[in-house]
């Protein structure tokens, strides 16, 4: 099996950068707290892009500070 590298969530360091809670994005982002820790967590299989865009818009960033790909 090939190793494709794999994408690597930041959330949880923005949210302390920014000083903003898992509620607080949780409640304006208008998402569940087990979809928030999820992506938390990297364990998310398939993106859902409206989700990445509320997260990116509530915490004023862009995708690129939230997620990294790494080999």
């Amino acid at each position: 099996m090939q190793d494709y590298g794999k994408i690597i969530f930041k959330i949880d360091q923005v949210l302390e950068e920014k000083n903003i809670s898992k509620n607080k994005l949780e409640k304006e982002a208008k998402l569940q707290r087990t979809q928030l820790n999820s992506y938390c967590n990297n364990k998310v299989k398939r993106l859902d892009l409206e989700t990445i865009a509320k997260i990116c818009h509530v915490l004023d960033c862009r995708i690129e500070d939230i997620m990294e790909y790494k080999r």
